[in-house]
């Protein structure tokens, strides 16, 4: 015959939090923390984007019809401050450029020299305008992939910098800034114009800011922006 051994209650209950609790325990022992400086891994990636629009030409520049349709487009795309336009013609047309220019200055943008490099190419009586436009992101975030409180490297949460370069990337007016900056000219201008405004006084054009900054200015860093 044989002997059956029971467990108590207690014992039981006992044995099952147990259980419970090595479980959970071997849960969260997922990745830990392991970035220990002061810069976040997740920055701003900076893309661009070209947009393409094939045109007629003539003698004159572009036909009333074809013109209408860049007029379209152009409104169409939304134009905004840090797109860039240029004009690819093979038979460099003043009369084209002019036309196209006019029709940009509407939104507030100048052509720029040089169109960048795009699939196919233009047929002879014609010419493309190609709309560059670059945006601004934060891939990753929010990340919140490290869930454990168990830290003894003294590491920077996952989701550190995400906040700070986020609101960075969405907020910047040029996200091509993000990349090479802006040169010393216009800010010697706006630091000249901020120190007159100071004193009541003309805010000078001439470029000189009053024995302020000279030269040209970095680009904005992209590391060492915390959450």
């Amino acid at each position: 015959m044989s002997e059956v051994n029971a467990m108590s209650p207690t014992k039981a209950l006992t044995a099952g939090m147990l259980a419970v609790l090595a479980g959970s325990g071997l849960a969260g022992c997922g990745r830990m923390a392991d970035n220990t400086s002061l810069y976040s891994v997740h920055q701003p990636v900076v893309e661009r984007s070209n947009y393409t629009i094939d045109l007629r030409t003539g003698p004159g520049g572009l036909p009333v019809g074809e013109e209408g349709r860049l007029a379209g487009w152009l409104e169409a795309m939304d134009l905004k401050y840090g797109d860039r336009l240029a004009i690819e013609d093979p038979a460099m047309s003043p009369a084209t450029r002019d036309e196209i220019a006019r029709l940009a200055a509407k939104h507030g943008i100048l052509l720029s020299e040089g169109a960048p490099v795009t699939p196919g190419y233009v047929e002879p009586g014609s010419a493309r305008v190609v709309l560059t436009r670059t945006t601004a992101s934060v891939p990753g975030c929010p990340d919140w992939s490290v869930k454990t409180d168990f830290n003894p490297r003294n590491g920077n949460s996952s989701n550190y910098g995400c906040a700070v370069n986020s609101n960075l990337a969405a907020m910047v007016a040029d996200p091509e800034d993000l990349v090479r900056g802006q040169d010393g000219t216009e800010q010697q201008l706006i630091y000249g114009a901020s120190r007159a405004v100071a004193k009541g006084q003309a805010p000078s054009t001439s470029g000189s800011a009053g024995g302020g900054t000279s030269g040209g200015s970095g680009g904005i860093s992209l590391g060492g922006s915390g959450d």
